[in-house]
């Protein structure tokens, strides 16, 4: 009867949406919640309403991407991504309207599309009008001139340095250019550094033309909106949009079938070896991609994948992994092996290759299958019931021919049988489809099927898909209506518990867990062993084995990770509502009874080990590793002394079993513990299943938080020298005497936003955007809610022949508003972008967790949080720049910079 009286309210709200629709807009299928709508101008609308979370998500796919670039003009699609954020006639500072309405934008290029997506609050509906006129505006009216490209094309280029830094993406890159002989898929997304450097701008204008059209697009709204009044608005600024005459280009280039294994090798300084291996797939509409969705996962998971107890069990790598990569035309499925510094390369690849193509001596079994099929469903079922991400995760299905993929993949998968995966792998995983390995001649080659097209339209033409998931109520989530919904409660053990219910998507909860330990001298050289311990903990208890502990989670299709800090065990849960208890009861299994198995152990290690090495040769961690060592004063031994890397991997080393068992029995317990939840939560089973887990569990190791006072440390500069890397970081560090409940707080926190905010903040503007010098500027604060001990943090990576520039800008920025200040508008503007920032920051049932479990420790309630808004809404222009002038001090700031300085010509680098 339930089911009849949905499916006749939906029949209803079909009947009435049609009776209102905007003129000259047609409504066509509609699967699970998803509407679509056609403009007569070609444009595709989906409307997604969902009132989970007071947040609205546009994403805007326009179907092309590197795999529509012709010679020459590599990047073009990617550049594009950049400029159209350089306005339109009428709206010329984009990031301006972004930071002042408090959107969180974005833009991404693949093979195949061009996104661009930004999330904010439902609050104010002008402002998903505003964005969806920019949007409009930006699809035929954007400048791409001529100043423009000049100074992004640095920027670009230096991500792309960026990207140069990584070995394991710029190996990704050269295998799939030996896999692809012919197709664009073998180029990088990002382009050529030729063709990005001397990009013909008419040619670029021509792209923009040609593809930034509304019959090449999708328009994707999620999450709380009013549907009706959010199409009129669509087609009030997009119908307009006249269709194009023209016709674009149907691309028919495909590479023929692999005959024969191909070899890349890439050297580079530093790191630890790194093996990918790749074969040829079908596209991704295909249906016989969700078998190779599930052959990834049988070879890639950790602990029970093909690759792990071939590799990671024997001691040959140290982590592997795989992923099928569902393109719109026949792509890769990759596997991969990270190894730890002095695994023989030869016997990882070797295995590697073995247990990859092991499916015709060993058939896939029933439980591999299962398992597989329960990972892969778990992660789309997350995925599906977040609003702000699907709407984003739905451009992939548009890439791919049709969004209606998305549901259909998942269909493919559930009815998925173990003979199709069988024939899969037999049919593609073949020495001669492989590339990576070196070549052997043979005398009776096998061939992998031809690749083939697939027509979406036909194959979905008479889809439905699952019945659409129930809204759920309208949460308001200010600090007020917070505090009101919360449970607070304390367990006889001593944990403090705060549980706060409501609607969400899914009915989905979100958890946090934390546990607080030992003292200064309890403490005293054991850093790495907690560390370990936390990295153990999911890998079996006393009663479960590691891979009972996986195939527990993904039926209870739930995500839990473990990480220390200090002295705190932090656990993150999501889980389903019906699930969070029985996880709970897992978790508390985990961190009372660990198994801490000797394999596991030497595999932990072997990837620390790995870790470390790459660290050793990175910028970023160089730089990092050196201020944190600058002018310590505490000894080794110390919870807060910074160890050298010599000494890490020393500590990591020495690492024993019985260290690690001997550190849970002292210190785990719950007496000073947190626990923090938020979502579709059953309050009282929940309760029921705290007190069962952790309501006995007390210690007698006493705890004591260990100050960290403010450490007056000198004035540093230094350029750090690491070798063969084309992008270079910086960070500088100064160290202010602030907690979080100081006086000043709001004002400096204004002061930072406008300074060192992503946007319009000074050093966007100057590095970013007019010199064109960095991808990523920005600065912060380390805010300390203990105490007055808050460190100014700036960053930046950059090309390492423009540090200079990077540097003299930065000093003149800073110096430019310690003299002037910051003016009346700029604090309008980011007063109100600041603030919308916060109280989305509350919108996030994970964020809001974290506080739950962050004010049970601090015994602070989210009433702080709305005397900091309102602080923040009274500020003057004489506050902010007063506290800017009184804390930020350039002379006595501790600067690194790390890179390649010494290949590009800057003086001054040294070997760290």
């Amino acid at each position: 009867m339930k089911k009849v009286l949905l499916l006749l309210l939906a029949a209803c709200s079909f009947a009435a949406a049609a009776q209102t629709l905007p003129a000259g807009v047609t409504r066509s299928h509609e699967v699970e919640g998803i509407t679509e709508y056609r403009l007569p101008n070609g444009l595709q609308v989906l409307l997604v309403p969902d009132d989970a979370k007071p947040t609205i998500t546009v994403n805007l796919i326009y179907r092309v991407g590197s795999r529509h670039e012709s010679y020459g003009e590599t990047g073009m699609a990617h550049l594009l991504e950049h400029l159209i954020f350089k306005g339109t006639p009428t709206t010329p500072n984009v990031w301006g309207e972004f930071v002042k309405r408090g959107l969180r934008p974005n833009g991404t290029t693949s093979f195949d599309r061009t996104n661009y997506f930004a999330s904010f609050s439902s609050a104010n509906a002008d402002t998903l009008r505003w964005y969806l006129s920019w949007q409009a505006d930006a699809m035929v009216n954007s400048r791409i001139a001529r100043e423009d490209l000049d100074s992004e094309m640095t920027v670009v280029r230096n991500e792309m340095e960026s990207g140069e830094n990584n070995p394991g993406r710029v190996l990704l890159q050269q295998t799939m250019a030996a896999m692809y002989q012919w197709h664009n898929y073998g180029k990088a997304i990002i382009g050529a550094r030729s063709d990005v450097e001397n990009v013909d701008i008419t040619r670029l204008q021509a792209f923009y033309r040609r593809h930034y059209q509304p019959d090449n697009a999708t328009l994707i709204v999620t999450g709380k909106f009013d549907a009706a009044r959010t199409l009129g608005w669509i087609a009030e600024f997009f119908a307009p949009i006249p269709k194009p005459q023209r016709a674009l280009d149907v691309t028919y280039t495909l590479d023929a079938v692999q005959d024969g294994e191909r070899q890349v090798t890439l050297r580079r300084a530093g790191g630890a070896p790194l093996l990918y291996t790749a074969y040829h797939l079908p596209a991704g509409a295909h249906p016989d991609f969700a078998a190779a969705e599930l052959l990834a996962l049988i070879l890639g998971d950790a602990p029970s994948g093909r690759l792990h107890r071939a590799l990671v069990d024997k001691q040959l790598a140290a982590s592997v992994f795989g992923f099928a990569w569902d393109l719109a035309e026949p792509g890769p499925l990759f596997v991969g092996a990270q190894l730890a510094p002095g695994q023989d390369v030869a016997k990882a690849r070797s295995a590697m290759s073995a247990a990859t193509e092991s499916f015709s001596r060993a058939p896939v079994t029933d439980a591999e299958v299962e398992r597989a099929r329960a990972q892969w469903l778990k992660a789309w079922y997350l995925g599906f019931t977040d609003p702000e991400r699907v709407g984003v995760e739905l451009s992939e299905a548009v890439a791919k021919g049709d969004w209606r993929l998305y549901f259909l993949a998942r269909d493919r998968i559930r009815a998925l049988k173990r003979a199709d995966v069988q024939r899969v792998a037999t049919e593609r995983l073949l020495p001669s489809n492989r590339t990576a390995g070196t070549y052997v001649p043979t005398e009776a080659p096998q061939r992998a099927p031809a690749p083939a097209r697939v027509d979406a339209a036909a194959l979905l033409k008479d889809y439905r898909g699952d019945a659409a998931a129930a809204r759920v109520e309208a949460f308001d989530p200010t600090p007020a209506n917070l505090d009101a919904r919360t449970e607070r409660l304390a367990l006889a053990s001593g944990m403090k518990v705060a549980l706060l219910t409501k609607g969400a998507r899914g009915q989905l909860a979100q958890a946090r867990l934390r546990l607080h330990y030992g003292d200064e001298t309890s403490l005293r050289g054991l850093a790495t062993v907690a560390d370990f311990v936390a990295a153990l903990l999911d890998k079996g208890s006393t009663r479960m084995t590691r891979q009972q502990v996986s195939d527990r989670l993904d039926q209870l299709r739930a995500v839990v990770a473990f990480d220390a800090a200090g002295q705190t065990l932090s656990v993150s849960i999501t889980a389903p509502r019906d699930s969070l208890p029985a996880v709970i009861e897992l978790v508390g299994q985990l961190l009372r009874e660990p198994a801490f198995p000797a394999d596991a152990l030497e595999e932990v290690r072997r990837q620390a080990l790995a870790g470390l090495a790459q660290a050793r040769q990175e910028p970023g961690a160089v730089i990092a590793k050196l201020l944190d060592r600058h002018a310590n004063p505490y000894p080794k031994g110390d919870l807060r002394h910074e160890p050298t890397f010599d000494e890490e991997v020393q500590a990591v080393r020495a690492v024993k079993v019985d260290q690690l068992r001997a550190f849970q029995r002292r210190f785990y317990n719950a007496v000073h513990a947190e626990f923090g939840a938020a979502g579709d939560i059953d309050a009282a089973a929940v309760k029921q299943a705290l007190t069962a887990a952790f309501g006995n569990w007390r210690g007698a190791q006493p705890y004591r938080r260990i100050a960290n006072p403010l450490v007056d440390k000198p004035a540093l500069r230094v350029l750090a020298q690491t070798p063969d890397k084309q992008n270079a970081e910086m960070r500088i560090e100064l160290p202010l005497p602030l907690s979080d409940t100081h006086a000043d707080y709001p004002a400096l926190m204004m002061a930072n936003h406008l300074f060192g905010f992503f946007g319009v903040s000074r050093l966007w503007m100057r590095i970013r955007e007019q010199e064109g010098l960095s991808y990523d500027v920005r600065s912060f604060v380390q805010w300390s809610p203990w105490e007055p001990n808050s460190p100014w943090v700036a960053t930046a990576i950059f090309a390492p022949q423009n540090q200079p520039k990077v540097e003299a800008a930065l000093k003149a920025e800073t110096e430019r508003a310690l003299k002037d200040g910051f003016t009346q508008q700029e604090l309008d503007e980011g007063r109100r972008g600041l603030l919308e920032y916060r109280r989305q920051s509350r919108a996030q049932d994970a964020g809001v967790a974290a506080a739950l479990a962050s004010n049970l420790e601090l015994k602070r309630s989210f009433a702080i949080s709305q005397q900091v808004d309102d602080a923040l809404a009274k500020l003057t222009l004489e506050q902010v720049n007063a506290a800017w002038r009184s804390y930020q001090q350039p002379a006595k700031w501790a600067a690194a910079y790390g890179g390649d300085f010494e290949k590009a010509g800057v003086a001054g680098s040294s070997r760290p």
